[in-house]
């Protein structure tokens, strides 16, 4: 499905990525799980555990902007990076149009992913 580059393998609670830092990959979940979470008001928010098949990272890589969440190895884990510049070249392909959407989109569930983190953690109940 993806041309990955390499493959990194994960031990149980190892960061993949930390919120904040350059979206440089796109990883694809190969096996194991990576959960996804943020640091808000000095506490760890879990968003969503993902397993294989799942991408990650790919929010940054698009919209060029730091990462908005951590990614941790739920148990042993490994990742495909997706090649780069093979996902460069496939992107190229799509007309300046459709990638102007997908950019937007992607930079829309950044913003929404944001927001939502926010309201739930409100109203949570979470200090």
């Amino acid at each position: 499905m993806f041309q990955t580059a390499i493959e990194e393998n994960y031990t149980d609670g190892q960061i993949i990525f930390e919120e904040g830092s350059s979206g440089d990959w796109i990883y694809v979940i190969e096996s194991g799980a990576v959960e996804i979470s943020k640091i808000m008001d000095g506490e760890k928010v879990v968003l969503v555990v993902l397993e294989p098949g799942e991408v990650i990272g790919e929010l940054g890589f698009i919209t060029k902007t730091p990462r908005t969440a951590t990614a941790t190895a739920v148990g042993d884990t490994t990742v495909g990076i997706i090649d780069p510049i093979f996902f460069e070249q496939e992107f190229n392909k799509l007309s300046a149009g459709f990638q102007a959407v997908l950019t937007s989109l992607a930079t829309r569930l950044k913003k929404t992913t944001e927001t939502v983190c926010l309201i739930k953690k409100t109203s949570c109940g979470q200090k």
